[in-house]
This record gives C-alpha cells, structure tokens and sequence, in this order.
C-alpha cells in the first residue's frame, strides 16, 4: 500500500491502522508547494510538515518517500483556479488536488512499482458492488468531516485501487486512536483551508497571480454606487465576511451587506444589504450545470430516458444536504437543476454533488 502522508492526525492514524491490519506499507509525503512563487509571502509550511511525518513513519518503523509534484500541480491545479478566479467564477482546487494530483499524477509517478492499493486519510467510505464489480462512493458516517464531496470526480479506475481506512470512523474516534497510538503528532490542530497553500490566505495567493484590477461596488437595489473593490475575483456570491473593508463607511453604516452577483465583463461586484428580496442571483432554486462526471461511468437509467432524477445534492462541503432534482438537457454533461429551497450562496464554478443516500453518485459545475 502506498499511503498518501500529510504530517496530520488524520493520515497518521490511517497509517498505523494499515500496519495493525498487517499492510505492507510505504508512506509518500506529496510535495506541492509552490516555494519559489510563493516563500515571499511567509514560512513554507511544507518543512514542519515533512517533520512529522518523519517522526510518524519512524515510531511505526515504516519507509517514508518524498514525491515532488510542483510542476504537475502548478499546470494542474493551479492554472484551473486562477482562470477560474480571473473569469468571475468560484473554484474548488481541493476537488482539483483529489482527481488530478493525489489520485491522478501520484499514480503515475508510482505506476512502475508494485503498489496495489493507494490509501489516505480522507473520510469517506467505499463499497464494491457484488454485480457489477464497481466502487461506490459511499459519505462518511461522521457528518461534519465527511470528505466525499471533495472525492466527487474520482473514476472507476482511480477508485479501484483506493483504501480509506478510517472514513468508517467519527472524528472523535480518529483523535482516541490518535492517543492509544501515541502519535507524535497527536495534539496537532485540523489543517484548514486550502490544500496547497498552507499558513497563506486565499486573497494573498490570488494577488501573486491576478494582482488588482479596480472596479466599483454597486447597491443591486438602487444602482448606487457604494465602494471600491481591488478585483472581482476576492469576491463570491453569497460572500458576507470581509466586504465592509471595501464599503464607503457611510455604506458600512448600513450593513450588514453581502455579494449578490458579479460581472467581471464590467468589473463590477453587486451588494446588497436587503435580506428578505430576491436581488439578482442572491437566492435561487434553479440553474443551470455543466461537466456532469457520474463516478460509476454513466448516469443513472431514468436521467438517460430524459426523466429529471430526485437528489440529495451538496452544494458545498459541510453537513448541510439539500433535495431537488437534476433533468439532463443533452448527452455532453449538461442539466438543469431545479432545489426543493432556495440558497443565497449559488455561484458559478461551484460543484453540486449528487447523493442517494449516502451514495455519491457524481457532480456537476454551475455555469450559470
């Protein structure tokens, strides 16, 4: 087994579980970090992280191996996220990271060795069919932590060769083994954010790559024009959270408000501060989606004879799970959904993933 090691509580534990069940493991620390684009903007994270794992394998006396994967990340990855970024629209690299690095390019740089199984941390839990032969993708019993939203891209043949050892496990379960283990890093906080950029913030990564691009901020309501922006990419539909720095304070005063749309045509982001009216795309229930992946290789019977399908849908990662219905509109990746409720946060790049109950059945990218 070639396991997939990060420096977290999570992966560690995955590890030692593996050689408890008798697993002839070998660990890989992926490194991704951009460190010639990127050191100016403070400590590279990768080097704490790399310790850990170090000090893991060697308590579980098990080899540790480094693959660099900068180049195929960079090309990979990151180009996905700033064009992605630069045109408006809200990405998802760590959905990205997951189909194209970790369970992509990793197994091919791995592809020459006889490794039968890739494994890693993620909570998530996977089932063969006894019929078919096929993986399920099935959501983590622990709500909060599940991962599968993030895995919803993977194929057949990438799941095929996947082991999650501790997506059966609530998370307080993994920090109790973390313990009976006596992990080195046992007391190590959750990693937040994104997975390539460590202790830097998402606006400051973006500002390496797209810099600034001034336009206004406009009242969706009145047309008025209410601040100033530095690039309508630091901003998304639905966004509440650091807008007022950006608001003339005569506009602060009325708050609190929040992204409604953009058009990054006219660089121009829409505020409102009206929460009970429907302003542009603020809320809706309906739109539009593009790239529909089904992880089995093709969509279920009823969504191919032109019948729209009833989901659980995941429009972002979290507990949270909505209802509706997804009808197919052509045979190249493109539906309609239609929600049960509305939602104040829809923007387009973002994927919506389709459950039946606790299956992952597959996603799609809003495009509008």
């Amino acid at each position: 087994v070639a396991l997939l090691l990060s420096g977290g509580v999570d992966s560690s534990v995955a590890l030692n579980l593996l050689v408890q069940q008798g697993y002839d493991v070998t660990a890989f620390y992926l490194k991704i970090w951009l460190e010639d684009e990127l050191a100016h903007l403070g400590h590279c994270p990768w080097e704490d992280d790399y310790r850990v794992c170090q000090e893991v394998c060697e308590q579980a006396g098990i080899p540790l191996e480094t693959v660099s994967l900068q180049n195929a990340y960079k090309s990979r990855v990151i180009a996905y996220t700033v064009h992605e970024a630069e045109q408006g629209r809200t990405p998802n690299p760590d959905i990205m990271c997951n189909s194209r690095v970790k369970f992509g390019c990793f197994y091919e740089a791995i592809d020459q060795r006889e490794f039968d199984f890739v494994a890693s941390g993620h909570y998530a839990q996977l089932v063969k069919d006894t019929e078919t032969g096929s993986m399920r993708l099935l959501r983590a019993p622990d709500p909060i932590k599940d991962q599968s939203y993030f895995l919803c891209t993977l194929t057949q043949d990438q799941l095929q060769r996947v082991l999650f050892p501790i997506g059966h496990l609530q998370k307080s379960q993994v920090r109790d083994l973390a313990d009976e283990f006596i992990l080195p890093n046992r007391l190590r906080p959750d990693s937040q954010g994104l997975c390539f950029l460590g202790k830097v913030k998402f606006d400051e990564f973006l500002a390496v790559y797209l810099g600034t691009r001034p336009g206004p901020i406009v009242d969706a309501g009145t047309g008025d024009v209410v601040g100033q922006h530095h690039g309508v990419w630091y901003h998304t539909v639905g966004q509440r959270k650091g807008i007022g720095r950006v608001l003339d304070p005569l506009a602060t005063s009325r708050g609190p408000w929040y992204v409604v749309a953009k058009d990054p045509g006219k660089d121009v982001v829409y505020c409102s501060n009206q929460y009970d009216e429907d302003i542009f795309t603020a809320s809706r229930s309906e739109f539009a989606v593009e790239n529909i992946h089904w992880i089995a290789g093709q969509a279920p019977p009823n969504l191919l004879k032109g019948d729209g399908g009833r989901f659980v849908m995941k429009i972002r990662h979290g507990p949270d799970l909505v209802k509706g219905t997804l009808r197919l509109t052509n045979t190249a990746g493109e539906g309609d959904v239609k929600l049960d409720s509305k939602d104040g946060g829809l923007a387009p790049g973002q994927y919506v993933v389709f459950y039946k109950d606790e299956e992952c059945l597959g996603a799609g990218v809003i495009s509008e």
